[in-house]
């Protein structure tokens, strides 16, 4: 038998002996003997049937057949999406910035995003675990859970996000009368559904040419609207100093958390490398491929943004919603530019596609149990879950983006800071070392009492410095009338300054 997750972007096979092996050996009865059956039927059908089981070194492909390049095209394929015009929108709109004000905080603010997902996405090849399993390396058998909750929460809420943009965007093209924006989501979520049911093979392969119809459209975007970009008007005139340096500090926190929350699901997606893949590559062209995206991507939408307040047309589509304002800024084409807002809408699938992928191993990792249920039926699950919740909250778009992404991204910031001197003190100048074997057996991992306590002290952290229009900390509260978010920062400087000591006394004491 062949199992199509072990086919590469090349349409390679090669087999998986442990998959093999595991369907054979179950002739159990019952339920347990359906789902064995079932995933029989999915590598039959050449779809992936691989959970959350470590990979092997010798199951991995040749570096030769995947290539560096396939690295940096995924990323800027999945990211090179209409979600990220519409937060650059946001930054004249919503927190009154200036064209070069928005551009500056958004590109910065994702460039220090990218780091931790560029380095997460290491660990792929060279453990073989997904990023969720390698969680359990720093924060323990048990406390991972509490990671994997946070983590499907955030890929599930970002294809909630993706889904209601797409929707707008294919209702303001063909007129609300004629296609509603829940018809919208649901056509969307049905893409994803069918390419993240195939898996890793189709998935790699639709990201491999899924930037070139949206690199297209993107430009003549900006070709066409460009010219009502407002690139010199300051929204902020008025207003005191030190609010203004809150919202920037808020809207380069918002961009942040954009990028940071990739982390959750970095190395799933390289899990297929070989071990003695350069791990500075990997992270040199993760970077690289995100960061070309996102600034793409942020100055065209801050560009749209910016140009709300002197043009009427842009204004009033903007009230109606943001995929409105992207539709029309192709307005001067007219029926050519209805066609480009599909191609817009429909490049939301290739950003749709790594988190509903990622959420669909994710839930395996939540019980013994889940795990012995295929990843397809976790995989129909998550996009259940976002679509309903997308068409419930789809009149809300600007509210999910600015209270939910920061929110979010807390968490990673926290987990990040963890993680890293997990690595860096213990792993490494220590000497502990990894044991990428261990990744099912949790008498071999931490206990994980120095990392939950450690994340804990970094949300105490991140909750006394957010600024979200619901809450304002006490120290965000100091920059300005509506506050300055630096959950993100606080929350990582105090989880970071905590846990080497509790760490040590967890080692101490546990010795693991």
């Amino acid at each position: 038998m062949q199992d199509a997750e072990k086919i590469g972007p090349n349409l390679a096979p090669v087999t998986s002996r442990s998959n093999t092996t595991d369907l054979e050996a179950d002739n159990g009865r019952g339920a347990m003997a359906y789902i064995k059956s079932f995933e029989r039927t999915l590598i039959r059908y050449n779809m992936e049937a691989r959970g959350i089981q470590r990979v092997m070194p010798e199951d991995r492909h040749s570096l030769s057949q995947l290539g560096f390049g396939q690295i940096g095209i995924l990323w800027f394929s999945v990211n090179l999406a209409a979600n990220n015009i519409t937060l650059g929108m946001l930054g004249p709109a919503v927190f009154h910035l200036s064209f070069l004000e928005s551009s500056l905080c958004g590109v910065f603010g994702m460039l220090v995003g990218c780091l931790p997902v560029a380095y997460v996405a290491t660990f792929g090849p060279r453990s073989g675990n997904r990023t969720m399993v390698f969680a359990r390396y720093s924060m323990g058998w048990y406390p991972a859970k509490i990671i994997v909750i946070l983590n499907i929460i955030v890929l599930l809420g970002y294809s909630l996000l993706d889904a209601v943009i797409a929707g707008q965007i294919i209702s303001a093209v063909s007129g609300s009368d004629n296609l509603s924006v829940v018809v919208g989501i649901v056509i969307v979520a049905a893409i994803t559904w069918v390419i993240t049911t195939f898996g890793y093979t189709v998935f790699h392969l639709y990201e491999r040419y899924a930037w070139l119809p949206q690199i297209v459209v993107f430009s003549i975007l900006a070709g066409v609207a460009g010219p009502k970009f407002d690139l010199t008007t300051n929204p902020a005139q008025g207003e005191d100093s030190l609010t203004i340096k809150g919202n920037r500090l808020s809207f380069f926190s918002l961009c942040l958390a954009a990028a940071i929350t990739y982390s959750g699901g970095a190395a799933d997606l390289f899990v297929y490398y070989p071990e003695y893949a350069p791990r500075r590559k990997v992270f040199v062209v993760t970077l690289a491929g995100l960061a070309a995206s996102f600034t793409y991507a942020f100055i065209v939408g801050i560009g749209l943004g910016s140009g709300i307040a002197l043009n009427q047309a842009w204004s009033d589509a903007y009230a109606t919603s943001q995929g409105a304002l992207i539709v029309e800024g192709f307005r001067p084409l007219g029926a050519f530019g209805s066609f480009c807002g599909v191609i817009v809408a429909l490049g939301l699938v290739g950003n749709i596609i790594l988190p509903v992928y990622a959420a669909g191993v994710d839930f395996q990792i939540l019980a013994t149990k889940f795990e012995q249920i295929p990843r397809v039926i976790w995989n129909s699950l998550g996009v259940i879950i976002f679509t309903v919740c997308a068409i419930a909250g789809r009149a809300n778009l600007a509210e999910i983006f600015t209270n939910f992404l920061a929110l979010m991204g807390y968490w990673v910031s926290i987990w990040v800071a963890i993680i890293l001197e997990e690595h860096l003190i213990f792993r490494k100048w220590r000497g502990l070392g990894w044991n990428w074997d261990a990744w099912d057996d949790h008498r071999k991992l931490p206990v994980g009492l120095a990392a939950l306590v450690a994340f804990l002290v970094g949300w105490v952290g991140s909750i006394l410095s957010m600024a979200q229009v619901w809450y304002i900390g006490p120290i965000a509260a100091q920059v300005g009338e509506y506050g300055g978010d630096m959950g993100n920062y606080v929350g990582f400087a105090w989880a970071g300054l905590v846990f080497p000591g509790l760490r040590w006394l967890e080692l101490r004491h546990y010795g693991r």
